[in-house]
């Protein structure tokens, strides 16, 4: 059976497209609350405190893991950043495991064994 006609490849093709979207709602997320909290904006002003407010759940794990630079008013947030790169570096696990469940055919599955042991 031909990898391209498999059944599993249009949900897999649409679990990536999932977790790529997911992923880039959050890294865009975590680069404004960055951005804002490195020019000092107003944390009381809407947006900065909708950003802030929205952001905090997925920036908590991190948050003392490095201190926070602060330099006249701005902080640049050492562990926001690590929250960008932990955030992409498990979308990409999540993606290779549903990779290792696209259903390949015998031939293919040997030849990728060969290339790997080589």
């Amino acid at each position: 059976m031909d990898s391209y006609n498999s059944p599993t490849t249009k949900p897999l093709y649409k679990g990536t497209q999932i977790v790529w979207y997911v992923l880039g709602l959050l890294e865009v997320l975590l680069a404004f609350r960055f951005v804002l909290k490195l020019l000092a904006a107003n944390p009381s002003a809407g947006f900065s405190s909708f950003i802030y407010t929205l952001s905090y759940p997925f920036a908590t794990p991190f948050l003392n893991v490095f201190r926070a630079t602060y330099v006249e008013g701005s902080i640049f947030e050492w562990t926001t950043l690590l929250a960008i790169l932990v955030y992409w570096l498990v979308a990409i696990g999540i993606i290779k495991l549903f990779f290792m469940s696209k259903t390949v055919s015998t031939p293919e599955a040997a030849a990728k064994l060969d290339k790997e042991n080589k």
